[in-house]
């Protein structure tokens, strides 16, 4: 990458809003599970770094949720934990009896929980 464009990559960077890069991992997320499911041999390297990216952001969004300083409201942060407990046991059940169609859930949250931060919801 040249350097005007690893420049550009770090001012995007640091002038996106907090919803806007959350949604790009949300969207980041989905496309590697997308991948994954489009791609179906069986359980893979790939699916197991598909699904542990998608935790390790939901666990995030969940700490966030739960946090004293989170402006959101109760009814929002409660959505939150809801989906992010469901996001969870889908991602365990799906690394304990892998199914390229338990992913569509996880795709179809993902998406459209971007496209509502992005305000395309």
């Amino acid at each position: 990458m040249s350097n005007a464009a690893q420049a550009y990559a770090r001012t995007s960077t640091t002038t996106a809003s907090p919803r806007e890069i959350e949604a790009q991992a949300l969207l980041k997320a989905a496309r590697q599970l997308q991948e994954v499911q489009t791609n179906w041999t069986g359980p893979c390297a790939e699916m197991n770094n598909a699904l542990l990216f998608n935790r390790r952001l939901w666990s995030i969004f969940l700490s966030a949720a739960q946090a004293d300083e989170n402006q959101q409201p109760l009814e929002v942060r409660q959505n939150i934990a809801n989906i992010g407990v469901f996001v969870l046991k889908q991602t365990v059940d799906m690394q304990l009896n892998p199914d390229p169609a338990k992913l569509k859930s996880l795709i179809d949250i993902n998406c459209n929980l971007a496209a509502g931060l992005s305000g395309r919801g």
